[in-house]
């Protein structure tokens, strides 16, 4: 018997990009959960595939603004959510919204606890590390931080890859424990980071990754 949309886990999903739609479409698809929303990162980047675009396309709700706190009726004190996916999203997600879900998930370009925050990749490259991750874990009010559900580890080559081609592969594995991870996520008991083990990179250091600014290393012609 398929499940009717009353007995279907609710779920928005947040971010830009061609992952986080590959991730809203398996909502879409799925026979266990029901799409409600998106909330692109507005303006959105244009690198890469338009969130906006396939929402239009697909029929599903979208927040125009690009902040959750515009999804409706997200302020009335009886809003709930069971599940809310942020995949690259921009915006510190507060306390009072994390309190709504029931559950609040983040994919990560990076082997937590290490390269929380910002450009993980090119950071990993930078300091000629060999191997690198994506990890799914909850979200808490500090970021980057809260508890680990589920990860995966490769390894990167820092002689020849450049950031695209990192990132690239970051994205079919994140969609591919994305996939591992969701028929079994109800199952799995989330585990504490060691703080201990932790770094954490910001926007404001970005000029420190030389060469490792951008998707290549290639320099301007004429140079």
């Amino acid at each position: 018997m398929k499940p009717n949309n009353r007995n279907k886990k609710k779920v928005i999903v947040v971010g830009k990009g061609i992952l986080a739609i590959r991730i809203a479409d398996w909502f879409k698809k799925s026979k266990d959960y029901k799409l409600l929303f998106v909330v692109p990162v507005i303006p959105e980047p244009s690198w890469t595939a338009s969130f906006v675009k396939w929402a239009k396309k697909n029929n599903v709700s979208f927040v125009k603004s690009g902040h959750y706190k515009d999804i409706p009726n997200v302020k009335k004190p009886g809003w709930k959510i069971d599940l809310v996916f942020s995949v690259f999203y921009d915006k510190i997600i507060e306390n009072w919204f994390i309190r709504k879900c029931q559950k609040i998930l983040n994919i990560h370009n990076g082997p937590l606890p290490k390269y929380r925050g910002v450009s993980p990749i090119n950071w990993a490259l930078k300091n000629k590390e060999k191997e690198h991750g994506v990890t799914i874990h909850k979200i808490i009010a500090k970021v980057d931080a809260g508890p680990i559900v589920t990860q995966l580890r490769y390894s990167i080559h820092p002689e020849f890859d450049e950031v695209k081609d990192v990132y690239n592969r970051a994205l079919k594995y994140g969609f591919l424990l994305f996939k591992q991870t969701m028929p079994i996520l109800d199952k799995i008991k989330p585990y504490n980071q060691d703080d201990s083990l932790a770094t954490y990179y910001s926007k404001e250091q970005k000029e420190d990754l030389g060469e490792r600014r951008d998707f290549t290393r290639e320099k301007p012609k004429g140079n």
